[in-house]
């Protein structure tokens, strides 16, 4: 069986066992990235391998990685991600990579070291084999640079796949790797995933530690998340990255899971998550079969909507975005505009004319949108809404003109996924079937905080509800 072709799970068993060699399965990889990703753009930067006449080899430092795993799996250690190759977002500092945030500031900057996840995924066994695309600073919701271009979605490369960690999502759907690692401050990693049918995952604030690498625009409100294709897969990537580090005052310790008993889990179904927004026919009837499939299964799910306080919204959140881009790159900005994607520049202009008062009162709404969903977490085991109100658009847009049949804004597509950025809770996005042309939609899960062992134990239980109707990438 071709490498390529297997989840995270297999790949491991087998290198660990000594059924596979991890430069066969990462070289079978790195084919399919010569192969597909210059049509997609989804993995960027220097590459991995090398060409050896017809066939590909890998570069010194990949080289050096399985030397190094061989030399693990001889001690007998224990590696649950032994010999998988994985993807990392170009923001992510991987040691040794050039890691550019999309900014043509950092065009050139290579990491002195390993952020903490990737420091996990080795310690795991994973093989870092490629840095995946994101919009500039990870702040766009859909992902293109002026360094690398833009990420192409893999069913119509006139479509984007969303963002900002669309180049994981790409990878993961259009198997150039089994496991990515991106970051998701408001939905990055949920919306390309629900758009491309993988699976991402936003863990609890703290539950991965993330203190090593770049300052950001979303302190507080952004972690590391993984992506697969399987939420077995995704589960096996975030046992590898979670746990408390002493280097990280926010990072925790996360409790178990047991089973998951379908008459004690107490489902709330919101179509609209609380929100007076648009959303495509397609899509409300794909999360709502999810819903009703849940229900035919034996779980008890109420309709029920969580009460946001008033004014809760994007608009009213960005100054904190904003006001964070302009104290990080204001002065770069003004020094020279040319080196900014404009809609960055944007950004940096609203947050330079921000406020205290404006911050202040956007960190006091984020706090309040934490309280209301703790409130109601109190009283429902798992949140279920769309993970965005749409299916993926035309490349060459912000986001679609119309959602539902109304004009929208640039953000209508993400209206449903930061709120659970403020409250720190887990949330995941799940393939569900797909809407308009065959594209893919996405149900968002949600729980509690610190209950990501428990969220990821029941989205199982309903991908397997809703396996006939999941889509697969793109062999």
């Amino acid at each position: 069986m071709n490498p390529a072709q297997m989840d995270a799970a297999q790949i491991a068993a087998r290198v660990a066992g000594g059924e596979l060699d991890p430069a066969e399965v990462a070289c079978a990889f790195g084919r399919r990235i010569a192969a597909l990703n210059p049509a997609l753009q989804a993995v960027v930067g220097e590459p991995a391998f090398v060409a050896a006449g017809d066939a590909l080899r890998p570069s010194d430092a990949l080289a050096a990685d399985i030397a190094h795993l061989r030399r693990c799996i001889a001690a007998g250690e224990r590696l649950p991600l032994a010999g998988v190759p994985v993807v990392v977002k170009d923001v992510i500092w991987v040691r040794g990579c050039r890691v550019t945030q999309g900014s043509r500031l950092f065009e050139h900057f290579v990491a002195p070291a390993d952020a903490q996840p990737v420091q996990r995924l080795r310690q795991a066994g994973a093989l870092p084999i490629g840095m995946a695309n994101s919009s500039e600073f990870a702040c766009k919701g859909v992902t293109t640079n002026l360094v690398y271009g833009p990420t192409r979605h893999p069913a119509d490369p006139v479509l984007t796949p969303g963002g900002s960690s669309g180049g994981c999502a790409v990878a993961v759907a259009a198997r150039l790797a089994p496991l990515a690692l991106g970051t998701d401050a408001g939905g990055s990693s949920r919306r390309p995933p629900a758009h491309v049918g993988v699976v991402g995952f936003k863990p609890s604030q703290g539950a991965i530690a993330d203190a090593v690498g770049f300052p950001h625009a979303f302190p507080g409100l952004s972690t590391p998340a993984p992506m697969a294709a399987s939420v077995a897969d995704t589960a096996l990537m975030f046992e590898a990255l979670a746990g408390e580090d002493p280097a990280d005052p926010r990072s925790f310790a996360l409790p178990g899971s047991g089973p998951i008993e379908p008459g004690a889990v107490r489902v709330a179904y919101s179509p609209r998550l609380g929100m007076d927004v648009p959303v495509d026919a397609d899509v409300a009837a794909r999360v709502q079969d999810a819903a009703e499939r849940l229900e035919r299964a034996g779980f008890r799910v109420e309709r029920a909507d969580p009460p946001w306080p008033p004014g809760a919204g994007d608009d009213a959140l960005f100054p904190l975005q904003h006001a964070a881009l302009a104290a990080l790159h204001g002065e770069a900005w003004k020094a020279d505009p040319g080196r900014f994607d404009p809609d960055i520049g944007r950004q940096i202009e609203r947050g330079l004319a921000c406020t205290g008062v404006e911050v202040s009162a956007a960190r006091e709404l984020s706090w309040q949108i934490a309280l209301a969903m703790a409130a109601f977490m109190q009283r429902h085991d798992v949140l279920l809404s769309p993970t965005a109100p749409c299916v993926a658009w035309p490349l060459e847009r912000l986001g679609p003109a119309e959602i539902g049949g109304v004009p929208v804004g640039p953000r209508g597509h993400a209206v449903f996924t930061s709120f659970a950025n403020h409250a720190g809770v887990p949330a995941l996005s799940l393939p569900c079937g797909t809407g308009r042309d065959g594209l893919p939609v996405g149900a968002q899960l949600i729980a509690a905080r610190g209950r990501d062992r428990f969220l990821l134990a029941f989205a199982r239980v309903l991908e397997a509800l809703l396996a006939a109707d999941r889509p697969h990438g793109v062999p």
